[in-house]
């Protein structure tokens, strides 16, 4: 039995470097593996841990009805074990499949749930996830004020708990909120404030996902120049990690270097960072 455990927990460890390389085919036959092991230990506490793994290939991969079977099963687990802290963290797993589904109020009953037992067992962690959970919640049912108000809770304790990256994102999606409220300048500091953050952490990606928003904001207020600068950089950044909006980002950019020279000009030439 104990070799079998030592190889669940290995056999999870490589399929959560899988996962972290966005091998989800890989990282799915590792966990698929260690489900194996767990069910003939009968170790529940491993189980849990496996199945809320698949559960998470399961929602990264598109495949919702499969990961909500797998979270469910990961909750009735941790209500034997009396896992409370673990509870909350699958309860907002759980909103993220309503979300990533659109179902907002399905989302946000499995959010506020998921933050009361998060309060109870003082899981600061994970509450800074779920205050901007439950900004987008807010956000996509136009309370933007009240969207507001959860990412500035999430910015306190990312900031309280060092995680910069969470700072830069919360920066990000109040200055996005801003703008949907077409508050411009808003938006802007905020974006720019996410944009240094990113970059002072060497994160391109988040850095990027800040002009992204920058380039939203110039537009809306004819800027035309200062756009295509950023979603230039955009583009650099999503040829060279082949993100998904290349083409999509490369032909706006093209369409805002001919508004441009509509204009009489043309944006300066950037030399490609490598």
């Amino acid at each position: 039995m104990t070799l079998r455990n030592g190889l669940s927990e290995e056999l999870n460890r490589q399929g959560n470097e899988h996962f972290s390389r966005g091998l989800y085919t890989d990282a799915y036959t590792c966990y698929a593996k260690a489900l194996e092991c767990d069910r003939l230990t009968g170790d529940q506490r491993a189980l849990a841990a496996t199945l809320g793994n698949l559960g998470n290939i399961c929602a990264v991969s598109g495949r919702r009805e499969m990961a909500q079977i797998h979270y469910q099963e990961v909750l009735e687990l941790q209500k034997i074990l009396g896992d409370e802290k673990g509870i909350g963290t699958t309860l907002g797993n759980l909103g993220n499949l309503r979300a990533d589904a659109g179902e907002w109020d399905r989302a946000k009953a499995y959010y506020l749930e998921a933050l009361d037992l998060m309060c109870k067992t003082h899981d600061e962690a994970g509450k800074a996830v779920l205050f901007s959970d439950l900004g987008l919640v807010a956000r996509e049912a136009k309370e933007y004020e009240q969207a507001i108000g959860y990412y500035e809770q999430s910015l306190v304790l990312m900031r309280r708990l060092g995680n910069e990256g969470g700072v830069a994102d919360a920066w990000r999606m109040i200055g996005r909120t801003f703008l949907l409220q077409r508050r411009y300048e808003d938006a802007i500091a905020c974006c720019q404030t996410s944009q240094s953050i990113a970059e002072r952490s060497h994160d391109e990606l988040r850095a990027g996902g800040a002009r992204y928003v920058l380039v939203q904001c110039y537009e809306e207020l004819g800027k035309l120049r200062e756009a295509a600068d950023l979603l230039e950089l955009v583009v650099q950044m999503d040829r060279k990690y082949q993100l998904p909006k290349l083409e999509e980002n490369t032909k706006r950019l093209a369409t805002l270097r001919a508004g441009l020279r509509g204009q009489g000009g043309a944006p300066p030439h950037r030399k490609a960072h490598v």
